[in-house]
């Protein structure tokens, strides 16, 4: 299919050439972009066999590193994935290749960790015995303001997402064919991105967000139980409890969501994206972001200053 290069993502970032010429961290080596590769038997490329982080990098300062490091190390031990470092050889591998690139803030990180590389082209995770791969991108990388401007499009899609029993969602595993489809089937549907619901038909997330939606003066989001529990979306949490606006983790339908005074996303990229509509349905009776997010986005602003140095 042809994908228009015009259209929004809430991974959309400002174009900075400086990234064509970054030096990427493979296992332990730092490389330049075109020479960092990984071996066709790789479990993450045979498999998707593998877990990742998304970080942010304000003043020298990796944001909220000790929450995502929880979520990385709970993660790779429920599958019995031996990174072979603490978090402090992580922090030291992903301040080395920050240096190496001259990169101080305004970043995004993307950490990979793999089984490694197998003897055979099989599914037996017995078959990867070389030890972790473990990848390290950093990228000059801010979103592009249109995002927080325009606010994107969701589209419900018939992709579920994610019954614990088959792969639970709150793996942030390099597994992502799920969300793919379900990105796909928004795009077919001329959306941005794609609104899943929960295997019981309630809200529930977006194939790269977590969602929230405003109504009459509350915030909603889902009850965590089927999607990726974002470090981004427990700080809006918090943020909200810290701040007297009420907040709630529930089962709430379509038909809730539809008549919602604002809608927004949320993700350590993109902080807190507004959501222009929904299956064609305007969300609220404002451009961009309504009071409630743009209430929620100082806050988070205010968040990343007190624990960066740096506004976000």
């Amino acid at each position: 299919m042809n994908h228009n290069p015009d259209k929004l993502t809430t991974h959309d970032a400002e174009e900075d050439e400086r990234n064509q010429d970054i030096l990427i961290y493979v296992n332990g080596d730092i490389v330049p972009r075109s020479e960092a590769k990984v071996s066709v038997y790789d479990s993450g490329f045979m498999l998707g066999d593998g877990m990742w982080e998304g970080m942010r990098l304000y003043n020298g300062v990796w944001a909220f590193f000790d929450e995502h490091m929880d979520r990385l190390f709970n993660s790779c031990k429920a599958v019995s994935l031996d990174i072979g470092m603490d978090k402090q050889g992580i922090l030291d591998a992903l301040n080395k290749t920050a240096a190496a690139n001259d990169i101080t803030t305004d970043a995004h990180c993307r950490l990979m960790i793999t089984r490694g590389v197998k003897v055979k082209p099989f599914q037996h995770p017995s078959l990867s015995r070389t030890g972790p791969t473990i990848v390290i991108i950093i990228e000059h990388s801010k979103p592009k303001a249109s995002l927080h401007a325009t606010g994107v499009r969701l589209a419900t899609v018939p992709q579920v997402r994610g019954l614990p029993m088959s792969q639970d969602a709150k793996f942030n595993s390099h597994s992502k064919l799920n969300c793919v489809i379900a990105c796909l089937q928004a795009e077919q549907a001329g959306a941005d991105e794609g609104l899943m619901l929960d295997p019981n038909g309630f809200v529930n997330t977006t194939n790269a967000c977590n969602f929230f939606i405003v109504r009459r003066g509350e915030v909603w989001t889902s009850t965590g139980d089927y999607c990726m529990n974002g470090v981004t979306r427990q700080n809006v949490i918090d943020l909200c409890r810290d701040n007297d606006i009420p907040v709630f983790e529930k089962n709430y339908s379509l038909y809730q969501t539809y008549g919602a005074d604002e809608a927004f996303l949320t993700g350590t990229f993109g902080a807190q994206t507004p959501v222009a509509e929904i299956d064609g349905k305007p969300i609220g009776e404002h451009s961009g972001a309504g009071p409630m997010t743009a209430r929620i986005q100082g806050l988070y602003k205010d968040l990343i200053q007190r624990s960066t140095g740096q506004d976000a």
